[in-house]
């Protein structure tokens, strides 16, 4: 399982446009294959940081997956959705995988 980060900066003007963004994705990304964990808008600090996060089997399903997304009607308006209203300013995915738990602890040497 890998879980991928997408990191938005986004016009901080347009905070309500993302957030409908936000909620598009809310069935479109399950509907596509892949875990959504959620989304993420600007509340204290940075007013242009957002970030999206879902988990997805691994890099061949993140594939089939994002082929799906553009095939799918409510994901292809909101592709055209950002790109009309331009709030999104630049977009970043980064994929990492869990460390598993428990660790071990420490050994003195």
């Amino acid at each position: 399982m890998i879980t991928c980060f997408i990191r938005y900066e986004i016009d901080p003007f347009k905070r309500d446009a993302f957030e409908a963004y936000a909620r598009i994705w809310a069935a479109a990304i399950p509907r596509s294959g892949a875990d959504l964990v959620g989304y993420f808008a600007p509340h204290e600090g940075s007013s242009t940081v957002a970030y999206g996060v879902y988990h997805i089997a691994n890099l061949a399903a993140y594939e089939a997956y994002r082929t799906r997304l553009a095939a799918d009607p409510a994901g292809r308006e909101n592709y055209g959705f950002a790109q009309r209203e331009q709030f999104i300013r630049r977009e970043d995915r980064l994929f990492l995988r869990r460390v598993p738990a428990p660790l071990s602890p420490l050994v003195k040497s």
